[in-house]
């Protein structure tokens, strides 16, 4: 049975990428018993399910209030902060004996209304808890003919991205920007009142409603 192993050994930002897009350089080996021979792996089909794991870090007091949304109120954090989806992803690996390394590209959403978006903004700094869990299917070569096997559930591998490389990604392409997905009938209120108002933008349109708000607004 070939005994793959996974690690994560960095994090950098794909910089001609048209969207923000996240490179994990993910390290692949082989274990092979004493005396042993690698295998010639052909090709292996990679899928991989990260999670973020908010308890394995701690938080300011104003990191705690930006994360009211998520998690309530910090007495009840005990029971709310618990592991959370962040996002699936693949890759097809090319062929290696021995190890390899490859880039594992994280596509990474500016929209408010998904956790992990709420979550990572409302860090000012440190690092983001990941937990990687790894699936797929190994086309290898035993010398006569080509073999299949399945990379198991168990083989995950753990990784603290720094809170910055994400904050810089998004700084990138949404410079002082922040976007809001909003259902239409509640757009098409929003939009009749800044049309009634004659307001000029939609920042002075939400500043007119949040007027007298200001504490409640203001995290």
């Amino acid at each position: 049975m070939i005994d793959l192993n996974f690690q994560v050994e960095g994090a950098e930002p794909d910089r001609a990428a048209a969207a923000p897009l996240m490179l994990f350089k993910l390290r692949i080996a082989e274990r092979v018993a004493s005396g042993a021979l690698p295998t010639q792996i052909q090709t292996v089909v990679l899928r991989c399910q990260i999670l973020m794991e908010p308890s394995r870090r701690t938080y300011t007091n104003s990191e705690r209030m930006r994360l009211l949304d998520l998690f309530g109120t910090p007495e009840r954090w005990g029971k709310t902060v618990r592991p959370m989806l962040w996002t699936h992803t693949s890759a097809v690996v090319p062929p290696f004996i021995g190890s390899t390394e490859i880039d594992l590209p994280i596509p990474c959403s500016f929209d408010f209304s998904l956790a992990a978006t709420k979550y990572f903004d409302a860090l000012e700094g440190g690092e983001i808890p990941l937990c990687f869990l790894f699936s797929g299917t190994i086309f290898h070569d035993n010398g006569e003919r080509l073999q299949i096997a399945q990379v198991p559930w168990d083989k995950e591998a753990y990784f603290r991205l720094p809170a910055e490389n994400w904050k810089a990604l998004m700084e990138r392409y949404y410079p002082n920007t922040a976007w809001l997905n909003l259902r239409k009938d509640v757009f098409d209120r929003l939009l009749a009142y800044k049309t009634h108002l004659g307001l000029p933008s939609w920042e002075h349109t939400l500043d007119q409603l949040l007027a007298g708000q200001k504490e409640l607004a203001t995290p």
